[in-house]
Parts: structure tokens; C-alpha cells; sequence
């Protein structure tokens, strides 16, 4: 690792200092050095580490909630248009066949909409 021009201005400050307080001051002087290069170094390693995440995080992945979703939608067709059909081809009186079919078509409703607010209270 090279020394930055910030880390060679501490040392020779640090130097000078000594040269001007003596050698009485040599271990406060040395500490402060330390701390300032700890500081840089925690500094570094802080950028390498986040650096690093950005290019190893993951790209954009679906969650766990939108696969239930689609899930649902496709079950609530799935059923819904062929019972749909079905009914429309029973043979029903058309004031029993329209209360089936709302009927039908309410309760999927209904399941989808409280799958999405039951979601949206977790979140």
C-alpha cells in the first residue's frame, strides 16, 4: 500500500514536533500518529469493503411477495374463466346463472383483495 501525501505530512509533522518538544514528548507523539494512521487505515478498509459491495450486490431480484402475487392471479383466472364457461353453458335460468357468476367472480375478488391488504399491513 502506498502512503498518501496526507500520511507522509502527519510523519514529518510529527517528527518536526519532536525535534521542537524533545524527546519527553516522543510516546504522545507517536500515539497521536498512530491514532491518525488507524483512523486512516479504518478509512481505507471502509471504502474497500463498500467498493466491494457495490460490484458484488446482486441485481434486482423479485421478491418472495410479487411471486405470490403472480401466483394468485394466475390460480384466480385459472378458475375463474373456466368456471365462467362453465356455468354459462349449464343451462341456468339467467337470473340464477347472473347471481353465480357475480357470486363467482365476488369471492375471487374478494380473495385478491384481501391477499393485497393483508400485504400491504405487513410491510
Amino acid at each position: 500500500m502506498s502512503r498518501t501525501s496526507s500520511s507522509g505530512d502527519e510523519l514529518r509533522a510529527s517528527l518536526e514536533a519532536r525535534r521542537h518538544l524533545g524527546p519527553e514528548y516522543e510516546d504522545s507523539l507517536v500515539e497521536g500518529f498512530l491514532e491518525k494512521m488507524d483512523q486512516e487505515i479504518d478509512k481505507r478498509v471502509d471504502d474497500r469493503l463498500a467498493a466491494r459491495a457495490r460490484t458484488e450486490s446482486p441485481g434486482v431480484r423479485p421478491s418472495v411477495d410479487a411471486g405470490q402475487r403472480l401466483a394468485l392471479a394466475i390460480i384466480s383466472l385459472g378458475l375463474g374463466v373456466p368456471g365462467t364457461i362453465a356455468v354459462s353453458y349449464s343451462g341456468l335460468s339467467d337470473s340464477l346463472l347472473g347471481f353465480i357468476l357475480v357470486l363467482m367472480w365476488v369471492g375471487i375478488i374478494s380473495v385478491n383483495v384481501s391477499f393485497t391488504l393483508g400485504r400491504r399491513r405487513q410491510s
